[in-house]
């Protein structure tokens, strides 16, 4: 394992750590925690609000504009995401185990599996 992929590992689990802290901490002096109060249909709004504006950075990108505007923008997508899987009482970790058995399979393969359910 790269020092990179240790790094980014720890990262994730920082953020994940410090998500779950802030579940119980006071609504008025956590963002996280007013999230979670204000319940699952905001956490996704936020994820969809933070997708269209990655969405619309990466066009930027494409466009000729500094690529730190995408950067931000995932880091946000990735964030709220994260916030998402905590209120669902999952985790990051879910996530990268489901994309480690995907490293083999073909992406058309994977797709076609998903709709045959």
């Amino acid at each position: 394992m790269s020092d990179t992929t240790k790094t980014s590992n720890h990262v994730l689990q920082q953020l994940a750590q410090l998500l779950e802290e802030r579940k119980q901490a006071d609504a008025d002096n956590s963002y996280v925690a007013s999230l979670h109060k204000k319940g699952l249909n905001k956490i996704l709004e936020k994820v969809g609000e933070e997708a269209v504006e990655t969405i619309l950075a990466a066009r930027d990108v494409q466009a000729g504009a500094d690529a730190q505007a995408v950067i931000g923008e995932t880091a946000d997508l990735w964030f709220h995401s994260m916030v998402m899987l905590s209120h669902l009482g999952l985790s990051h970790e879910q996530v990268l185990e489901e994309l480690g058995k995907r490293f083999n399979i073909s992406g058309l393969a994977e797709k076609a599996s998903r709709a045959a359910k």
